[in-house]
């Protein structure tokens, strides 16, 4: 199997990641997820991420899909097709599995996934995060992290524009 076909294999359907989430349940893997639109992959998320799979065995992305990204950042977004943006993911080696999800939040993904520990940046507040309440039903842990100082998809699009 060439590295290609290695990253076409973390990126997942929904009715896929059913069967994959049995076996890292079946194993008793901690899985760790969160979520993004990761549209031009900088230093700010390679910290964020890999920071992220440091608290538990599995590392899940949902990704939000070019129109998801349309509705939530504008017009001229995504820069990066969901295509691009997943087998980017999908290449970084402590990256387990990605995911689209359409919605404008990722609640339906986090309610099927059930991850052990939901990760977003230190900008959230954890009572605000989207799929809070799932967590503390199943006795989940919500982390935040902070950003790498200086990065941000947004700063980086200002910048090429002036």
């Amino acid at each position: 199997m060439n590295f290609q076909e290695f990253n076409n294999k973390k990126i997942f359907s929904h009715a896929d990641l059913k069967a994959r989430l049995a076996y890292w349940r079946f194993r008793e893997l901690k899985i760790v997820f969160t979520n993004g639109c990761f549209d031009i992959l900088h230093a700010g998320h390679i910290d964020y991420l890999s920071r992220a799979r440091e608290l538990g065995d599995v590392l899940m992305i949902g990704l939000n899909t070019d129109d998801s990204v349309t509705r939530l950042k504008g017009s001229n977004r995504p820069v990066n097709n969901e295509w691009a943006r997943a087998q980017v993911l999908a290449s970084l080696d402590f990256v387990d599995a990605v995911v689209y999800f359409n919605e404008d939040t990722p609640y339906s993904l986090i309610e099927m996934v059930q991850p052990d520990i939901l990760v977003k940046g230190s900008d959230y507040k954890p009572e605000e995060i989207v799929g809070y309440d799932i967590l503390k039903k199943k006795g989940g842990e919500i982390v935040t992290i902070d950003f790498l100082q200086g990065y941000s998809t947004t700063s980086l699009i200002e910048k090429l524009k002036s």
